[in-house]
Protein backbone atom coordinates (compact mmCIF):
# COMPACT_ATOMS: atom_id res chain seq x y z
CA UNK A 1 0.00 0.00 0.00
CA UNK A 2 1.22 3.77 -0.82
CA UNK A 3 1.54 6.04 1.01
CA UNK A 4 -1.14 7.42 -0.87
CA UNK A 5 -3.90 5.37 -0.81
CA UNK A 6 -5.90 7.43 1.07
CA UNK A 7 -6.20 9.79 -1.65
CA UNK A 8 -6.30 7.95 -4.76
CA UNK A 9 -6.89 10.44 -7.53
CA UNK A 10 -4.50 12.57 -6.30
CA UNK A 11 -2.45 14.14 -9.12
CA UNK A 12 0.76 13.87 -9.75
CA UNK A 13 2.57 17.16 -9.39
CA UNK A 14 5.34 19.73 -8.11
CA UNK A 15 4.95 22.64 -5.83
CA UNK A 16 6.88 25.00 -4.72
CA UNK A 17 6.63 25.82 -1.22
CA UNK A 18 9.11 28.42 -0.15
CA UNK A 19 11.16 30.14 -3.26
CA UNK A 20 13.38 32.45 -1.90
CA UNK A 21 17.08 32.67 -2.06
CA UNK A 22 18.60 32.22 2.16
CA UNK A 23 17.07 32.07 5.83
CA UNK A 24 15.58 35.61 6.18
CA UNK A 25 12.11 36.43 5.64
CA UNK A 26 10.63 40.19 5.39
CA UNK A 27 6.50 41.49 5.58
CA UNK A 28 4.46 40.07 2.35
CA UNK A 29 7.81 37.85 1.13
CA UNK A 30 8.25 34.87 0.07
CA UNK A 31 9.65 32.04 2.58
CA UNK A 32 12.72 30.06 2.30
CA UNK A 33 13.35 27.05 0.33
CA UNK A 34 11.30 24.14 0.31
CA UNK A 35 9.42 21.69 -2.38
CA UNK A 36 6.74 19.69 -2.56
CA UNK A 37 6.45 16.44 -5.08
CA UNK A 38 3.70 14.55 -5.69
CA UNK A 39 4.63 11.52 -7.67
CA UNK A 40 4.04 7.44 -8.51
CA UNK A 41 2.14 7.39 -5.64
CA UNK A 42 4.79 9.17 -2.87
CA UNK A 43 4.64 11.96 -1.26
CA UNK A 44 8.47 13.34 -1.23
CA UNK A 45 9.09 16.92 0.46
CA UNK A 46 12.54 18.36 -0.73
CA UNK A 47 14.35 20.55 1.95
CA UNK A 48 12.73 22.20 4.84
CA UNK A 49 13.06 26.31 5.12
CA UNK A 50 11.28 28.32 7.13
CA UNK A 51 7.16 27.85 6.35
CA UNK A 52 7.48 24.57 5.13
CA UNK A 53 4.27 23.04 7.65
CA UNK A 54 2.23 26.19 6.38
CA UNK A 55 2.83 25.74 2.94
CA UNK A 56 2.09 21.71 3.16
CA UNK A 57 -0.93 22.48 4.59
CA UNK A 58 -2.09 25.46 2.38
CA UNK A 59 -1.42 23.13 -0.59
CA UNK A 60 -3.71 20.37 0.91
CA UNK A 61 -1.31 17.72 2.42
CA UNK A 62 -2.60 16.14 5.28
CA UNK A 63 0.52 16.23 7.55
CA UNK A 64 -0.32 13.15 9.08
CA UNK A 65 0.47 11.18 5.73
CA UNK A 66 3.89 12.44 5.60
CA UNK A 67 5.94 10.15 4.02
CA UNK A 68 9.22 11.32 2.17
CA UNK A 69 11.72 14.14 3.33
CA UNK A 70 14.70 15.33 1.40
CA UNK A 71 17.47 17.14 2.35
CA UNK A 72 20.01 18.60 -0.05
CA UNK A 73 22.34 20.24 2.57
CA UNK A 74 22.50 21.76 5.76
CA UNK A 75 22.10 25.42 5.44
CA UNK A 76 19.59 26.51 7.50
CA UNK A 77 17.15 27.69 5.21
CA UNK A 78 16.75 23.98 3.77
CA UNK A 79 16.72 22.54 6.82
CA UNK A 80 15.65 24.47 10.05
CA UNK A 81 11.97 23.64 9.81
CA UNK A 82 12.53 19.85 9.68
CA UNK A 83 11.80 19.28 13.47
CA UNK A 84 9.07 21.07 13.45
CA UNK A 85 6.72 20.02 10.59
CA UNK A 86 7.77 16.35 12.15
CA UNK A 87 6.72 17.24 15.32
CA UNK A 88 3.53 19.24 13.58
CA UNK A 89 2.53 16.24 11.59
CA UNK A 90 2.80 13.97 14.97
CA UNK A 91 0.40 16.54 16.88
CA UNK A 92 -2.15 16.04 14.12
CA UNK A 93 -1.78 12.46 13.86
CA UNK A 94 1.09 10.77 12.14
CA UNK A 95 1.31 7.59 13.30
CA UNK A 96 3.60 5.71 10.71
CA UNK A 97 7.19 6.19 9.86
CA UNK A 98 8.17 8.96 7.94
CA UNK A 99 12.14 8.54 6.01
CA UNK A 100 13.93 11.10 5.98
CA UNK A 101 17.30 11.67 3.76
CA UNK A 102 20.03 13.77 3.97
CA UNK A 103 23.75 14.31 4.51
CA UNK A 104 25.85 13.69 7.54
CA UNK A 105 25.08 16.11 9.74
CA UNK A 106 21.48 14.97 9.47
CA UNK A 107 21.74 12.73 12.15
CA UNK A 108 23.61 15.15 14.99
CA UNK A 109 20.70 17.55 14.09
CA UNK A 110 17.54 15.34 14.34
CA UNK A 111 18.83 14.06 17.78
CA UNK A 112 19.46 17.87 18.54
CA UNK A 113 15.34 18.68 17.64
CA UNK A 114 14.63 15.23 19.61
CA UNK A 115 16.62 16.21 23.44
CA UNK A 116 15.41 20.05 22.71
CA UNK A 117 11.57 18.81 22.62
CA UNK A 118 12.03 15.76 25.03
CA UNK A 119 10.07 17.02 27.88
CA UNK A 120 6.95 17.79 25.26
CA UNK A 121 7.00 14.68 23.68
CA UNK A 122 7.34 12.61 26.94
CA UNK A 123 4.07 14.77 28.17
CA UNK A 124 1.91 13.78 24.59
CA UNK A 125 2.88 10.28 25.36
CA UNK A 126 1.80 10.16 28.76
CA UNK A 127 -0.84 12.55 28.57
CA UNK A 128 -2.51 12.48 25.37
CA UNK A 129 -1.41 8.53 24.43
CA UNK A 130 0.32 9.38 21.35
CA UNK A 131 2.94 6.69 19.76
CA UNK A 132 6.55 7.62 20.70
CA UNK A 133 7.82 10.46 18.16
CA UNK A 134 11.37 9.13 18.45
CA UNK A 135 10.18 5.58 16.96
CA UNK A 136 8.36 7.14 13.58
CA UNK A 137 11.49 8.94 11.93
CA UNK A 138 14.59 6.84 9.95
CA UNK A 139 17.15 8.84 9.51
CA UNK A 140 19.19 7.49 5.86
CA UNK A 141 22.17 9.63 5.29
CA UNK A 142 22.93 9.95 1.39
CA UNK A 143 26.11 10.20 -0.85
CA UNK A 144 26.23 10.32 -4.62
CA UNK A 145 24.61 7.53 -6.63
CA UNK A 146 21.15 5.56 -5.87
CA UNK A 147 18.85 6.24 -3.01
CA UNK A 148 17.29 2.76 -2.20
CA UNK A 149 13.57 3.27 -1.42
CA UNK A 150 12.64 -0.16 -2.32
CA UNK A 151 9.86 1.16 -5.03
CA UNK A 152 10.17 -0.24 -8.42
CA UNK A 153 7.95 3.05 -9.59
CA UNK A 154 10.29 5.58 -8.32
CA UNK A 155 13.90 5.92 -8.54
CA UNK A 156 15.67 8.68 -7.39
CA UNK A 157 19.53 9.61 -7.47
CA UNK A 158 22.04 12.47 -5.89
CA UNK A 159 24.39 14.36 -7.04
CA UNK A 160 27.29 16.43 -5.38
CA UNK A 161 27.24 19.65 -6.80
CA UNK A 162 29.82 22.80 -6.05
CA UNK A 163 28.30 24.81 -3.19
CA UNK A 164 31.48 26.13 -0.72
CA UNK A 165 31.83 25.83 1.32
CA UNK A 166 29.72 22.80 2.04
CA UNK A 167 31.17 19.70 0.89
CA UNK A 168 27.91 17.22 1.30
CA UNK A 169 25.45 19.19 -1.07
CA UNK A 170 23.33 16.98 -3.02
CA UNK A 171 21.14 17.62 -6.17
CA UNK A 172 18.39 15.12 -6.08
CA UNK A 173 17.04 13.45 -9.56
CA UNK A 174 13.49 11.86 -9.22
CA UNK A 175 12.47 9.18 -12.59
CA UNK A 176 8.76 8.43 -12.36
CA UNK A 177 7.82 5.28 -13.96
CA UNK A 178 4.42 3.91 -13.82
CA UNK A 179 0.87 3.75 -15.46
CA UNK A 180 1.01 7.27 -16.13
CA UNK A 181 4.21 6.87 -17.98
CA UNK A 182 7.77 8.61 -17.07
CA UNK A 183 8.25 11.54 -15.53
CA UNK A 184 11.49 12.98 -14.17
CA UNK A 185 11.99 16.18 -11.92
CA UNK A 186 15.75 17.51 -11.27
CA UNK A 187 16.35 19.84 -8.23
CA UNK A 188 19.88 20.73 -8.68
CA UNK A 189 20.29 22.17 -4.68
CA UNK A 190 22.41 24.81 -4.24
CA UNK A 191 25.21 25.10 -6.30
CA UNK A 192 27.43 27.42 -8.14
CA UNK A 193 27.68 26.92 -12.06
CA UNK A 194 28.25 23.30 -12.22
CA UNK A 195 28.22 21.50 -15.90
CA UNK A 196 28.21 18.23 -14.01
CA UNK A 197 24.78 18.98 -13.35
CA UNK A 198 23.54 19.09 -16.79
CA UNK A 199 24.16 15.66 -17.55
CA UNK A 200 22.80 14.21 -14.28
CA UNK A 201 19.47 16.56 -15.02
CA UNK A 202 19.36 15.02 -19.03
CA UNK A 203 16.11 14.98 -20.93
CA UNK A 204 14.32 15.58 -17.76
CA UNK A 205 10.40 17.01 -17.53
CA UNK A 206 11.54 19.30 -15.27
CA UNK A 207 14.43 21.45 -13.87
CA UNK A 208 13.93 23.33 -10.80
CA UNK A 209 17.41 25.54 -10.16
CA UNK A 210 18.34 27.67 -8.21
CA UNK A 211 19.06 31.51 -10.05
CA UNK A 212 20.42 35.46 -8.82
CA UNK A 213 20.09 38.14 -11.15
CA UNK A 214 23.79 40.07 -11.07
CA UNK A 215 22.10 43.56 -10.67
CA UNK A 216 20.04 41.96 -7.49
CA UNK A 217 23.20 41.18 -5.93
CA UNK A 218 24.74 44.54 -6.83
CA UNK A 219 21.30 45.77 -4.50
CA UNK A 220 22.06 43.48 -2.14
CA UNK A 221 24.99 44.06 -0.95
CA UNK A 222 24.71 47.76 -1.28
CA UNK A 223 21.92 47.51 1.38
CA UNK A 224 24.14 44.74 3.77
CA UNK A 225 26.31 45.72 5.85
CA UNK A 226 28.70 42.75 5.21
CA UNK A 227 28.09 43.25 1.37
CA UNK A 228 31.78 42.55 0.39
CA UNK A 229 31.73 39.36 1.88
CA UNK A 230 28.09 38.25 1.07
CA UNK A 231 29.12 38.84 -2.77
CA UNK A 232 32.10 36.76 -2.70
CA UNK A 233 29.63 34.33 -0.74
CA UNK A 234 27.33 34.61 -3.81
CA UNK A 235 29.04 34.74 -6.29
CA UNK A 236 31.36 31.63 -5.26
CA UNK A 237 28.59 29.33 -3.87
CA UNK A 238 25.55 30.37 -6.34
CA UNK A 239 24.19 30.83 -9.96
CA UNK A 240 23.57 33.58 -12.15
CA UNK A 241 20.32 33.36 -14.09
CA UNK A 242 21.77 33.05 -17.33
CA UNK A 243 24.37 30.43 -16.18
CA UNK A 244 21.20 28.32 -14.68
CA UNK A 245 19.48 28.82 -18.32
CA UNK A 246 22.51 27.00 -19.68
CA UNK A 247 22.70 23.83 -17.69
CA UNK A 248 19.04 23.81 -18.57
CA UNK A 249 19.98 23.89 -22.30
CA UNK A 250 23.11 21.43 -22.17
CA UNK A 251 20.05 19.07 -20.04
CA UNK A 252 17.85 19.30 -22.87
CA UNK A 253 15.00 19.46 -20.26
CA UNK A 254 11.76 21.04 -21.29
CA UNK A 255 11.31 22.79 -18.36
CA UNK A 256 13.58 25.23 -16.80
CA UNK A 257 12.12 26.10 -12.76
CA UNK A 258 13.85 28.93 -10.87
CA UNK A 259 14.05 28.64 -7.60
CA UNK A 260 16.18 29.52 -4.26
CA UNK A 261 15.63 33.30 -6.35
CA UNK A 262 18.15 35.93 -5.27
CA UNK A 263 16.95 38.73 -5.15
CA UNK A 264 13.30 37.15 -4.04
CA UNK A 265 11.74 40.16 -2.53
CA UNK A 266 12.98 43.26 -2.75
CA UNK A 267 11.21 45.94 -5.34
CA UNK A 268 12.22 46.61 -8.46
CA UNK A 269 12.50 43.06 -9.82
CA UNK A 270 9.69 41.51 -11.75
CA UNK A 271 9.43 38.31 -13.34
CA UNK A 272 10.54 39.81 -16.79
CA UNK A 273 13.98 40.52 -15.34
CA UNK A 274 14.64 36.75 -14.88
CA UNK A 275 12.98 35.72 -17.97
CA UNK A 276 14.78 38.32 -20.04
CA UNK A 277 17.97 36.86 -18.36
CA UNK A 278 17.53 33.44 -19.45
CA UNK A 279 15.98 33.58 -23.00
CA UNK A 280 19.72 34.04 -24.69
CA UNK A 281 20.82 31.12 -23.04
CA UNK A 282 17.86 28.32 -23.30
CA UNK A 283 14.94 28.59 -25.88
CA UNK A 284 12.39 26.17 -23.90
CA UNK A 285 9.78 26.92 -21.40
CA UNK A 286 11.07 28.77 -18.45
CA UNK A 287 9.10 29.33 -15.27
CA UNK A 288 9.95 31.77 -12.08
CA UNK A 289 9.15 30.17 -8.68
CA UNK A 290 6.90 31.43 -6.31
CA UNK A 291 5.28 30.59 -2.86
CA UNK A 292 2.44 27.79 -4.06
CA UNK A 293 3.13 27.11 -7.67
CA UNK A 294 1.94 24.17 -8.61
CA UNK A 295 3.21 22.05 -11.73
CA UNK A 296 1.13 19.24 -12.62
CA UNK A 297 2.45 16.40 -14.03
CA UNK A 298 0.72 16.22 -17.39
CA UNK A 299 1.54 20.07 -17.77
CA UNK A 300 4.93 19.98 -17.14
Amino acid sequence: MTARSAQEGTQDRLVILGSKGGPAIRPGGPSPTSSLLDVAGRRCVIDCGLGVTRGLVEACVTLKELDLVFITHMHSDHVLELGPLIHTAWTTGLSKKVTVFGPGDLQEYWDGFLASMRYDIDLRIADEGRPDLRDLVEIRLIGEGDIELGDAALKVSALRVDHPPVVNCFALRFDASDDSGNWSVVFGADTAFFPPLAEFARDCDILVHEAMLEHGVDRIVEITGNGDRLRQHLMASHTLAPDAAKIAALAKTRHLVLNHLIPADLPGFEVKDWLDACAPQFKGKTTVGKDGLTIPRKHS
